[in-house]
């Protein structure tokens, strides 16, 4: 049996200067700035945050679009609202404040968000991902999995959800945990019963095992906070402005509920909704099998990074009172170097890591703008009093609700983050009656989940959308379908219970 890897399906570069085509991507996000700033204020909004509103807005239909890459769309972005703070961040009371210096606020406002714990807890992470790929442990454990569960192609599909939930922790790049690691592994599979990509015979076994492992993906996404990176952007928002502080446990407590059950359900789920032929599939196991073989033992890198990574889940979980999460994964960190699971160098060029660090410092700072210029404060109180009177409980579903749907606008769950989570919890905090805690987690355990949407709801889904086991009009069938089973979770089960 064949065990080449097969590579995953890479867009090509975007040329956004040069191809005729490419301008649009330049001209939208500009013209979007522009347009809304020469509109007059809504009533009751001051100038200079309107500006800024302007500004933002332009930046995250860049972050949609992608005329340059998203991390340097956000320093852009952050460049230019430092530049202009004196006409769209600070009010005209402020710029009156004796001894109030521009420059020197509008420079530690600007890198305020490189000295944010989140940003580089989500960096402590992605090395943590590093050390999975250079020591062959992700792929050895979803190998294992293969081998004790691909026998029936019903537990083919939880040998790959088990897989993803395994990794999830330490993995905060939902895409490098689905497309780089478990996807080379799985595309595989199909082959070993005739199920052939851009054919007929792709209903064989292919569409089944690619569309729950997809979907395994989104749903480790939500319940794991480690498990997205766009989960820790939408804890800073929360502690920043509903001043909610969720540590790994109360994510856990939040998410378990909904989640976990969730996935032990999806590949039974998908057996029923999008079944495959095939029953039966006991070549997976002994293909597993000769490509365990072919790894040989277990190394001693592997091991050393088993227990390390374990070591991070206790602290994090019940060293709270001990130890700040970002520091347990800098110490996890650094035995790594000492231990030789990874080098300095391997660090130094984990370029995932250090563009994430960037974007989610620049996002973070460009979104808390929104509050320093006072749009934040407008929002809630427009909003209060255009919902006053309804149910808080109906309207904490509502906004629940209404932020997951919004995702179809979006093609990443980082921008959907930037641009709604701000806006979804100035709108709740200002009902009386609703617990902006609950509000606070109910927003953010949509994060993964809403990945299921689209082809382009998030970067996880490119390969198995490009696989040929699934048809276009198959998937986006099965992620409306799949869509309404995660947030009638959220919403019948999740939500209930964090307000109870």
């Amino acid at each position: 049996m064949s065990s080449t890897t097969v590579a995953i399906p890479k867009p090509e570069p975007k040329a956004a200067f040069s191809a005729p085509h490419g301008w649009w991507r330049v001209a939208v996000p500009i013209a979007i700035a522009v347009v809304l700033a020469l509109l007059p204020p809504p009533p009751g909004l001051s100038q200079h945050a309107w500006y800024y509103f302007a500004l933002f807005s332009g930046v995250i239909a860049a972050l949609v679009t992608e005329p340059i890459p998203n991390p340097a769309v956000g320093l852009v972005g952050l460049t230019l609202a430092a530049a202009l703070s004196r006409f769209v961040l600070f009010s005209p009371e402020d710029l009156a404040k004796p001894g109030f210096n521009v420059v020197s606020q509008s420079v530690n406002w600007a890198l305020s968000g490189f000295a944010s714990t989140t940003v580089w807890l989500v960096g402590g992470a992605f090395m943590f991902a590093l050390g999975y790929e250079k020591t062959g442990l992700g792929r050895r454990i979803a190998l294992l999995l293969v081998r004790a569960l691909g026998k029936r192609t019903l537990t083919l599909g939880y040998a790959t959800t088990f897989a993803d939930m395994i990794l999830a922790p330490f993995t905060p790049s939902n895409t490098a945990r689905g497309a780089g690691i478990i996807f080379p592994v799985v595309n595989n599979l199909p082959g070993l019963y005739d199920s052939r990509p851009y054919e007929l015979s792709a209903r064989k076994i292919g569409g089944y095992i690619m569309w729950t492992t997809f979907a395994a993906d989104c749903v480790t996404s939500t319940l794991f906070m480690t498990a997205c990176a766009p989960n820790f952007l939408a804890r800073e928002f929360i502690d920043r402005i509903a001043h909610v502080s969720i540590s790994y446990g109360d994510w856990m407590r939040a998410s378990l509920p909904f989640a976990l059950p969730l996935l032990l359900a999806l590949p039974l789920l998908t057996y029923w909704i999008f079944p495959p032929e095939i029953k039966r599939s006991p070549e997976a196991s002994n293909w597993a099998r000769c490509e365990l073989e072919t790894m040989g033992g277990i190394t001693w890198r592997e091991t050393a990074l088993g227990v390390l990574v374990l070591f991070a889940i206790a602290l994090w979980i019940f060293g709270g009172n001990l130890i700040d999460p970002t520091l347990a994964a800098f110490l996890v960190m650094s035995l790594m170097l000492v231990l030789r699971v990874v080098t300095w160098g391997d660090m130094a060029r984990n370029e995932a890591a250090w563009t994430t660090i960037v974007l989610l410092a620049t996002l973070v700072t460009l979104a808390d703008g929104l509050s320093r210029a006072g749009f934040v404060k407008w929002f809630a109180d427009y909003t209060a009093v255009h919902v006053g009177g309804l149910p808080p409980m109906l309207i904490l579903m509502s906004l629940v609700a209404i932020y997951f749907v919004a995702h179809y606008m979006f093609a990443s769950l980082t921008a959907h983050t930037t641009a709604m989570m701000p806006m979804m919890l100035a709108a709740g905090l200002a009902i009386p009656g609703l617990s902006p805690a609950t509000l606070a987690i109910g927003l953010a355990m949509t994060t993964g989940i809403m990945g299921i949407l689209t082809p382009y709801a998030t970067g996880a889904a490119l390969p198995y959308y490009n696989c040929g086991y699934i048809t276009p009009a198959q998937f986006w069938r099965l992620g409306a379908i799949f869509g309404l089973i995660f947030i009638a979770a959220l919403l019948g089960v999740g939500i209930p219970l964090l307000a109870g």
